[in-house]
């Protein structure tokens, strides 16, 4: 059987003489046309650098690939119909059937939109619309083949036709040069890309179509040499386009086309097998029996197969060399998976002729594509080629060339990649024996652990298949029977024990069984198996093993009760289905029903140890506890509370104490016929904690001293009934009276041990809590002040805590003061609940004060006050940190809920930049929160923080040298960070943008230095800072800062001869000079004097100071949204002519001022008693072409003046604000910097 073209195979060359076919010389023009540098291809040339094998790079000569059947097939193909002439050379058109000069036949340009609007409807049926096409091209071959083109045309969002003399006259490439020259583009979309529902089920009709085209034509048209050839010439053509729109939908077409013609190929290699099977045995028979005639016929069919075969491997070669092995390293994404994913096809349905060397390396080559689709698609064809067992033994050689790339991507960036690759190496594990290496394996062991579902699920069944399948399969036939087979369900839990301890995360059973639970989830809910290991006495089980068998024990009980992955884990799932719900509930039923009886026998076995009851008794809330009553198991329920108090007596371990008492919580619920009994048992445990807390009590009030043992006892006894009274209310056992006589007692003498003091705050921190849950409406006042005045009495106990020695009663007295601080807030009113106003309290000053200072000593600590970070363990140090920003969450709350004074989160900003690695999260949120409750007290307090920080810096450093700190440096830091916050709504926060820089600059000069000194003011360097939220300011209020900076600047006793340095810095941030020149580099230089229309004063009455303000006019109209780069240019261009030979004002008046000319481009200039006067268009972009105002105010002093000028900003503000602004002047804030942009 004659085999698809290789296309590793090199071809020696064919005589010249010989006649070429019209596919051939289709295909030779496109290759020649197709260079292995075009722009529409991307470099290969970390695969072209190995050159070990034909897998290590692809051949840049790809002329060379036909071979010598191919020339054989096709000159066969040409001899056949003669009649036909060469696709790709359309000027001899002349000769061929598709347009014959004498057939009488009208050549009217045909309907073009007729099957793409059908196509593009997709409302009929493909088949139909196939058929009616073939019935018009068997009508008229002329217009019916032109109408197939220009569907195609149309399809890539070309508007343009091919016409028939167009077709007559041109060749193909002339044809595609026309074509792309007439395609208007509007947008980068077309029908394969573009938005919307009309074009959502296009590419799926389009690929139906094609599907169709050659499937109804498998029997008439498609060994005619003409339709398909010159479609696929016109294909190849247009592969290679630089218009992305022909590129993308011809490679599409084509590849859906081989497929197909992959399908025919397919289904000829059956029926020639089939007849060969035939001819063999009609061959065989006997001379009496033998029917030449069938012989005779049954060698013409094979003769008429192998012929077919020959035309459609001929077509395939074509579309193969023509288009895949140039487009499937295209630099379009899109494009190469189309090429990838029908490659993959081609190898799983005509294995025969794909799946060998020659067309696997392409796949293995684009592994290690950039783009996540062209990767899933390769993973994706593997996968399809590894599930099959036969194929899968016929890949060694590339398997063991890419298996390394494989094992790597299960790691890739992309999780959907990475499951599919995990996918991909699960199939090679089960069918390919011995390929995957322990080191290979070893990397996706640890992805059971991850916080991906997918990725965790998908190396779960890798593990199952590689750890448990081998030994448990093997003990059992059938699924039904390896569940019911004990041997196989102990292995499964003696491997995956095994597998735990040896991942060394030994705290994450939960992550483990939610991996394994889609693939053993019967194993893992065999809970009869793990109960039976743990209450035999002879399994030889370590401390470790138990402990970590319960732990998969209770991860399991809570995956079937819970039906969700564990926290933490990110699955898509939003929701269960209803067989899933069914599944759940008869799964916790199943649950309870086996472990109600066993649960007091393995509390009794494991009592002694904290690890093992904690988890034990958390298997309460997965139950269906209603069984307690339905199947009569009310002495189980009694064994269970007995067992319950022996634990609270023996352990005194906060999580079993929490659990214990969570469990009894479950227990006391009165739905529950049992709640009586329930109840009584816990009256009796209480009251047996009570008694024994009021004789240690007694004890302790009596004596001033008591031993290790006392103290112990007492400190159990506090600390069990701090954890029932969080959840229960022990109120009628009135304890909280004496532990606030206990506190205090440690208040006043300090004769208290702390860890006495620490349950103690906790129990009367409840026991307030619990009466809050007791007001309603009916409360009486004079009870609400009674609970208030408890509150009051032990907000100033936790007070005195503060400043206590120990670091452990602090942290707990801050946590528990802002908790009860932001309980009694304002907000308790929120809600119809103004009954609770007299509870309503506020913190006084002090108390705010002490709080601020707790935060700063225990929350923003240095690197150096946090001890050796060598000699802690790196989860100590985490729960440090977390310990760490739970304080400063319980701070930030107080701010943000109006318990604290908003200005007291200055000193929580200030540390953002420098603790961002930490709190970084927690700062951003309330600087968020505080800006949208109050925007303009927020930069106040920003602006704040950065005073804080340079005032500490100026008491450390001196005012000296402070810019070359690193400290300095990292203030300007926060600052443009600071700046950053504001967003990108420019206008919306002007105002205060602005505010910020006037008080800013009022704060630079607030200390002048002694008179007579010739140093800058101390705070001067502030301006520094300042500049990092210049950007955030329009041109208009530049030019009024530096007007403002100028007034404020002449306070100063005395100039120096140079500018001060960070003068000319912020006065630099706020110049627009600098825009200009970075926007219009070439642009013609510029004067820097201002050139004013109108009379001018003498330059001697300038040095007179007078008030100004520059107020805009928003006068012209908007201008048209085009380039703003001509305009620029232009814009030069005419201020250069306007301004060339044009006078400018003389110098400035006086020493004293410190913004030269050079910097600030702009010259107080004193003009006549008219209040408005026009300005000319300045390079500085200070007000061109606009109308500025500047009001002439007559001072006293330099007091009065600088008010004066706040007065006149406020007023210019408020007119830029106003609501008739835009009416009155017919452009708003916006419109106006655009216009400043483009007079640059």
């Amino acid at each position: 059987m004659p085999t698809l073209w290789s296309p590793s195979t090199q071809h020696h060359g064919s005589s010249s003489g010989s006649e070429s076919s019209p596919l051939q010389k289709s295909v030779r023009r496109a290759q020649m046309a197709l260079s292995p540098c075009s722009s529409s291809i991307l470099p290969c040339d970390d695969r072209d650098s190995q050159g070990t094998a034909e897998w290590d790079s692809p051949s840049t000569n790809e002329d060379s690939d036909f071979e010598d059947s191919l020339r054989r097939n096709v000159k066969k193909r040409a001899a056949k119909q003669p009649p036909k002439a060469v696709p790709a050379a359309k000027h001899r058109k002349k000769q061929s059937r598709i347009v014959s000069s004498g057939n009488g036949k009208n050549e009217s340009v045909p309907s073009t939109n007729y099957l793409f609007d059908a196509v593009k409807a997709a409302r009929s049926c493909m088949q139909s619309l196939v058929d009616e096409w073939l019935d018009n091209y068997k009508q008229d071959e002329n217009a019916g083949f032109l109408e197939l083109i220009n569907f195609f045309i149309r399809a890539c969002g070309c508007k343009s036709t091919v016409t028939p003399e167009m077709f007559k006259t041109m060749s193909n490439s002339e044809i595609i040069q026309h074509l792309t020259e007439e395609f208007n583009e509007d947008s980068g979309d077309y029908p394969l890309t573009a938005p919307g529902p009309s074009w959502k089920k296009f590419q799926g009709s389009f690929c139906e179509f094609v599907k169709t085209l050659v499937y109804q034509c498998q029997y008439s048209l498609l060994y005619d040499g003409f339709p398909m050839d010159d479609l696929i010439s016109l294909l190849i053509g247009l592969s290679d386009s630089q218009v992305r729109a022909f590129r993308h939908t011809s490679t599409l077409a084509a590849m859906k086309l081989m497929t197909s013609l992959v399908k025919v190929a397919l289904q000829l290699s059956l029926h020639k097998d089939n007849n060969q099977r035939q001819y063999e045995a009609e061959r065989n028979k006997g001379p009496e029996q033998r029917a030449p005639e069938r012989l005779e016929s049954l060698l013409e069919k094979r003769k008429e197969f192998q012929e077919n075969q020959e035309d459609i491997e001929g077509m395939m070669n074509a579309i193969f060399r023509g288009v895949f092995v140039h487009r499937y390293r295209d630099i379009l994404p899109e494009i190469r998976a189309i090429c990838i994913e029908e490659i993959g096809y081609w190898m799983q349905s005509y294995s025969t002729s794909f799946l060998n060397d020659s067309y696997l390396k392409y796949i293995g080559w684009t592994l290690h594509d950039k783009h996540k689709e062209v990767r899933l698609k390769c993973v994706k064809a593997l996968a399809g080629l590894y599930s099959n067992q036969e194929l899968s033994l016929r890949m060694e050689l590339f398997t063991n060339r890419f298996k390394d790339r494989m094992v790597s991507m299960v790691m890739d960036r992309e999780c959907e990649v990475a499951v599919e690759a995990i996918r991909l190496l699960t199939l090679i594990l089960k069918n390919m024996e011995g390929v995957l290496t322990s080191a290979d394996c070893e990397k996706i062991y640890s992805i059971v652990y991850i916080s991906n579902r997918a990725m965790a699920s998908s190396a779960g069944e890798f593990v199952y298949w590689k750890i448990f399948h081998p030994e448990c399969g093997a003990k059992a036939v059938s699924d039904r029977e390896r569940r019911r087979s004990p041997q196989a369900q102990k292995t499964f839990i003696y491997l995956l024990l095994a597998f735990f301890m040896e991942s060394e995360h030994h705290n994450h059973a939960a992550y483990l069984v939610d991996s394994l639970w889609d693939c053993a989830g019967s194993y893992l809910k065999d809970w009869e198996s793990l109960t039976n290991l743990l209450l035999q006495k002879d399994q030889n089980l370590g401390d470790m093993q138990e402990r970590m068998l319960i732990e998969i024990l209770v991860s399991s009980a809570r995956q079937a009760a819970e039906g969700h992955p564990p926290v933490g884990r990110i699955t898509g799932k939003k929701s269960l289905t209803a067989k899933e719900r069914k599944l759940q509930a008869y799964d916790k039923m199943k649950l309870a029903e086996h472990l109600i009886p066993l649960l007091p026998q393995l509390l009794a076995k494991f009592s002694a140890d904290a690890e093992n009851v904690a988890p034990l008794l958390q298997l309460l809330s997965y139950f269906d506890l209603s069984i307690y009553c339905t199947q009569r198991l009310e002495k189980h329920l009694e064994l269970l509370l007995q067992q319950l108090q022996e634990v609270v007596v023996k352990h005194v371990e906060p999580e079993v104490l929490e659990a214990a008492a969570h469990a009894l919580y479950l227990l006391c619920k009165p739905e529950f016929t049992f709640f009586s009994r329930v109840d009584f048992a816990r009256s009796q445990l209480v009251d047996f904690l009570t008694d024994r807390f009021q004789q240690e009590l007694d004890d302790l009030m009596q004596s001033s001293f008591l031993d290790e043992d006392e103290v112990y006892s007492l400190t159990a006894t506090l600390k069990r009934l701090s954890a029932f009274y969080n959840a229960h209310d022990l109120t009628r056992w009135e304890i909280s009276e004496p532990c606030s006589r206990l506190l205090r007692k440690a208040v006043d003498t300090g004769e208290v041990p702390h860890q006495v003091i620490l349950p103690a705050l906790t129990l009367v921190y409840f026991s307030i809590l619990w009466t809050v849950t007791h007001i309603s409406e009916s409360t009486s006042h004079k009870q609400l002040m009674s609970l208030k005045k408890r509150m009051v009495a032990f907000c100033e106990l936790c007070q005195s805590c503060l400043s206590d020695v120990d670091p452990e009663i602090q942290e707990q007295a801050f946590v528990l003061l802002s908790d009860l601080l932001l309980i009694f807030s304002p907000q308790m009113i929120v809600g119809g609940r103004d009954f609770l106003r007299p509870l309503v309290f506020f913190p006084e000053a002090t108390l705010q004060s002490e709080l601020a200072s707790f935060l700063m000593d225990h929350v923003f600590l240095q690197p150096g006050e946090l001890g050796n970070g060598q000699s802690q363990e790196d989860h100590v140090q985490i729960e440090l940190l977390h310990q760490r920003r739970r304080l400063l969450a319980g701070f930030c709350k107080l701010l943000l809920y109006g318990v604290l004074e908003l200005d007291a989160a200055s000193d929580v900003f200030k540390h953002y930049n420098k603790f961002y690695e930490d709190y970084g999260d927690i700062i951003k949120e309330t600087l968020t929160r505080a800006r949208q409750i109050d925007r303009c007290q927020c930069s106040r307090i920003l602006l704040l923080s950065l005073k804080q920080l340079y005032t500490e810096l100026i008491q450390e450093q001196g005012p000296q040298g402070l810019t070359e700190l690193p400290a300095f440096i990292e203030m300007r830091d926060l600052a443009r960070r600071f700046a950053l916050s504001f967003g990108p709504q420019q206008l919306h926060n002007r105002d205060l943008v602005v505010m910020l820089h006037k008080e800013g600059i009022k704060f630079s000069l607030s200390e002048l230095p002694p008179a007579g000194s010739s140093h800058e003011p101390p705070n001067l360097a502030f301006l520094e800072l300042l500049s990092e939220f210049s950007p955030r300011l329009f041109h208009q209020d530049k030019r009024l800062l530096l007007s403002y900076l100028e007034k404020c600047l002449q306070r100063v006793s005395k100039a120096p001869n140079h500018p001060w340095g960070p003068v000319t810095t912020y006065c630099h941030s706020l110049h627009p000079l600098e825009i200009t020149a970075e926007a219009s580099p070439r642009g013609p230089p510029h004067s820097k004097k201002r050139c004013v229309e109108g009379p001018c004063r003498p330059q001697e009455e300038e040095s007179s100071s007078q008030e100004e303000s520059l107020q805009l006019n928003s006068g012209p109209t908007t201008p048209t949204l085009t380039s703003t780069a001509v305009k620029r240019k232009q814009s030069l261009r005419t201020v250069g002519k306007k301004q060339k030979g044009r006078p400018g004002p003389g110098p400035g008046p006086g020493p004293e001022l410190i913004c030269s000319q050079q910097l600030l481009g702009t010259q107080r200039l004193k003009m006549s008693s008219a209040p408005c006067f026009q300005i000319r268009c300045d390079p500085s972009g200070s007000g061109l072409g606009k109308q500025l105002t500047r009001l002439s105010l007559m001072e006293e002093d330099e007091e009065e003046e600088l008010r004066l000028l706040d007065e006149e900003w406020q007023r210019g503000d408020k007119m830029l604000h106003s609501p008739s602004s835009p009416s009155e002047h017919g452009l708003d804030l916006l419109d106006t910097t655009e216009l400043n942009m483009e007079d640059f």
